[in-house]
């Protein structure tokens, strides 16, 4: 068998580790109307996906315990998941002006900035009831002897003020470490926008991820970062968006028919996706900047899962205009296609190298059941990284050293198991299962930082969209109307 077993996440952890890189992925999962159109069988008929990109470290995991022999076979390229996490507070920030909108905006702003830094992943959260008396609105409040000390015991402080005058509002934010009061300033910085409440939790995004900047190993945060996905909730599937955490859901396209596996360009100027056309599966641009669809050709046969190249000039796509569906790759104007895979049987799912460019990943049936491969971007050197199973829905780390895939271990009547979501080192072709007896886990998509992945889950009843962390913890839902699948995670 290709890879070894590892124990759930409990038994594994991450190391620190500081690696930057981007990649581009998407995949799409085939509905009842898809597999309809295109006639295939409910065995051949498995994920096809695409997926995110950017720039970030990325996490490894060393095994502990029973498996600690092989800790010196994984490429250490952690994202500080594992790591002794620092102690911070963050004060809620304190009104700079009298001005009767301030305390909407200061609930908006307090809220949306704790929940950031709660959500990081790297961060030790000095509960409230800890905090010394008194409000901190600037540097003089700082009493730097009751923040360091037992109760709260912080080595970081976030702390500012807010105000709102006229149409206006100003943020004043500052990062100290009050272990260090001859030198404490981390970060000083102060923002202005309109007095609405969407502008205030942009500010806060802005200031949580400067904070995750500076202490997190100068790995962009990405509270300003969008997820894409895929909705029924108005009575069709539609492409939507959404922040990061969940928050200000909304509409993309209004086709009005079936729309599936949304792909952000690298630049967040583009969604490429598949849709039902005129009785066709077609590949559609959706241009955020001009709010509407861009010209992109239509092609035979069924196309499927568009996966934009880390550059942006390139889209890998599953496509069954030669008759079995099979892997090619345009530029991103639909021109200079050419076909990669030729081999009967089911080709799906391309996941484009978010680092080098120089690899797809995608999952082929040629086999029988769906498993997971790579290939060079030119479609030789092709690698083999499961052998048993269901495996489909490959993603690519930012790293380029980690795929995330779903997969059913043990596939067929009565087997025991379900569909999971794993993380695999490319290099050794070792495995840890990140979710757990809790449904079908499928469509996983790598935030930019390398510390966060969404995916969808039916552990609730209906498909929704979850995130968390990179070592399977802080496992959240973030939607809840209608049905929703098939998320990817924007570059930056």
């Amino acid at each position: 068998m290709i890879g070894s077993p590892q124990s759930k996440v409990s038994n594994a952890r991450t190391i620190l580790g500081n690696l930057s890189s981007s990649v581009p992925r998407s995949t799409i999962y085939l509905s009842n109307e898809a597999r309809t159109s295109t006639g295939m069988t409910a065995s051949s008929c498995f994920s096809i996906r695409r997926r995110i990109p950017l720039r970030i470290c990325v996490c490894i995991f060393v095994l502990l315990a029973s498996f600690s022999c092989f800790a010196q076979d994984w490429v250490k390229t952690g994202t500080s998941l594992g790591a002794e996490k620092i102690r911070l507070a963050a004060t809620d920030f304190k009104a700079s002006t009298q001005d009767p909108k301030n305390a909407e905006l200061q609930k908006i702003f307090n809220d949306t900035l704790w929940n950031d830094l709660d959500n990081a992943g790297i961060f030790d959260l000095v509960s409230k009831s800890f905090y010394p008396l008194g409000q901190v609105g600037a540097p003089a409040d700082v009493n730097f002897t009751a923040w360091s000390a037992p109760p709260p015991n912080a080595a970081m402080l976030a702390f500012g003020n807010l105000g709102v005058s006229g149409n206006n509002v100003t943020v004043q934010g500052w990062l100290y470490d009050v272990k260090n009061p001859v030198q404490p300033q981390v970060i000083g910085k102060q923002y202005q926008d309109a007095a609405t409440a969407d502008a205030t939790g942009t500010l806060a995004h802005k200031f949580a991820d400067e904070i995750i900047f500076r202490l997190g190993g100068g790995i962009a945060g990405v509270a300003e970062t969008k997820i894409y996905f895929v909705s029924s909730r108005t009575g069709h599937k539609e492409i939507w968006a959404m922040d990061y955490d969940g928050q200000n859901q909304h509409q993309i396209t209004h086709l009005g028919s079936i729309s599936l596996s949304p792909a952000v360009s690298p630049d967040g100027s583009r969604v490429a996706f598949s849709s039902l056309v005129k009785g066709g599966w077609d590949i559609e641009i959706y241009s955020l900047d001009l709010n509407r669809l861009v010209a992109f050709p239509r092609m035979s046969g069924t196309n499927l899962s568009p996966s934009w190249s880390p550059d942006g000039a390139k889209l890998a796509f599953s496509s069954s205009r030669s008759g079995d569906p099979e892997i090619y790759i345009a530029d991103s104007n639909g021109r200079s296609l050419k076909r990669l895979t030729d081999f009967k049987g089911p080709d799906v799912s391309p996941s484009w190298n978010r680092k080098s460019g120089a690899e797809i990943a995608w999952t082929s049936g040629r086999s029988g059941l769906p498993q997971m491969y790579s290939m060079s971007s030119d479609g030789t050197n092709v690698q083999r990284y499961t052998d048993q199973g269901y495996a489909v829905s490959p993603s690519w780390s930012p790293s380029g050293q980690l795929l995330l895939f779903s997969w059913i271990r043990h596939y067929g009547p009565g087997a025991p198991g379900g569909a999971d979501i794993y993380i695999m080192d490319i290099a050794s072709k070792k495995w840890v299962q990140l979710t757990h007896d809790s449904g079908r886990n499928d469509f996983p998509s790598w935030a930019p930082d390398g510390r966060h992945i969404v995916f969808e889950s039916n552990r609730a009843g209906g498909e929704q969209i979850w995130s968390m962390l990179a070592d399977g913890s802080q496992q959240k839902q973030l939607t809840t109307a209608g049905h929703n699948t098939e998320p990817n995670w924007s570059w930056k």
